[in-house]
């Protein structure tokens, strides 16, 4: 971690607090966890790498506090690095018999492909793009708000006819069409559903 990851990360502009790593830009908070596994040992140490980005902006629309230093869990986007980075581990894991060398190619590789990613990020609606090309449910309340918010009704429609097409045919559906249908509301747009 000392040797490698920090400098690593440092020279992207993040700065470590125990085993996390963030760096703000705007409205913004880039960040990487380290998560230690609970089947640890002195000679096998497992630990996975969370990533996560944090919108001012959506913590508003969500009526919530504006985090400086938000944890992980309170990231508005959230993975694990192997759903970005394909070549990386679901988790790493140390033995006496690992080749440091090539875990940590693999390591910075991936935390690379990361930070690539985080340059297409720029703003709390490209969060909201990344859910609604999805479509995913996920900020799907807080997607719908900044999209009418914003004016762009025609993103909007698409978004709700994509989810409605992936998950209209959910018993769990009618709980998220009345709630899509109040925010259309909320903004005097006609929901058609």
């Amino acid at each position: 971690m000392k040797q490698d990851v920090k400098p690593f990360l440092a020279e992207r502009g993040f700065a470590r607090k125990g085993l996390n790593f963030s760096k703000s830009a705007d409205d913004l908070i880039y960040m990487f966890n380290f998560q230690k596994s609970a089947g640890n040992s002195a000679d096998h140490v497992m630990f996975y790498v969370n990533f996560g980005i944090y919108a001012a902006k959506l913590a508003h629309l969500q009526s919530k506090e504006i985090q400086t230093a938000p944890q992980e869990p309170e990231c508005h986007f959230r993975a694990r690095i192997e759903e970005l980075a394909r070549a990386v581990p679901a988790r790493f894991s140390l033995t006496p018999d690992t080749n440091m060398n090539d875990l940590r190619d693999t390591l910075l590789n991936g935390l690379d492909e990361v930070v690539r990613f985080y340059d297409t990020m720029t703003s709390a609606r490209s969060i909201v793009d990344y859910y609604v090309a999805g479509p995913y449910l996920h900020l799907g309340e807080e997607s719908f708000e900044l999209l009418l918010q914003s004016g762009d009704e025609a993103a909007a429609r698409r978004y709700l006819e994509a989810l409605k097409d992936k998950h209209g045919a959910e018993n769990r559906w009618a709980i998220f069409d009345l709630k899509y249908r109040a925010i259309f509301s909320k903004y005097g747009v006609p929901y058609e559903s």
